[in-house]
């Protein structure tokens, strides 16, 4: 359904691109509303970034200004770019997929990703 990739180790200060792969099954990334999850150890669930159909993103204050999230419809793919990370960053990361609305209820997504580890030492 969808597939998460581009995780990994960085020092606090490093970049990482993750993307999120649609499969020919799901929902066309570009009709879609694409998130973007993270969820840390003993931490609930929260959401990063999102894109709706209509292209307009938004990301997480404590994202802002370091994250962005992008759509490449031609290879049904959503990115997310983190750049000057953090050692609070460290998470797995999940894409996920909704038809209807655009918001981070976790409930109202359809599809999920398996996830992709990122960590960020210190």
């Amino acid at each position: 359904q969808l597939a998460e990739s581009g995780g990994g180790s960085v020092q606090s200060g490093g970049s990482l691109r993750l993307s999120c792969e649609g499969s020919s099954d799901t929902a066309t990334i570009s009709r879609t509303c694409m998130a973007w999850f993270r969820q840390a150890p003993g931490r609930e669930r929260e959401g990063v970034a999102m894109i709706n159909s209509e292209g307009i993103s938004l990301v997480t204050d404590f994202a802002k200004g370091r994250f962005t999230i992008s759509r490449d419809s031609a290879k049904n793919t959503v990115y997310l770019q983190m750049n000057s990370l953090k050692p609070e960053d460290t998470a797995v990361y999940y894409c996920a997929s909704r038809a209807r609305g655009c918001n981070f209820q976790t409930r109202y997504f359809e599809y999920w990703g398996q996830g992709t580890q990122v960590t960020v030492s210190s």
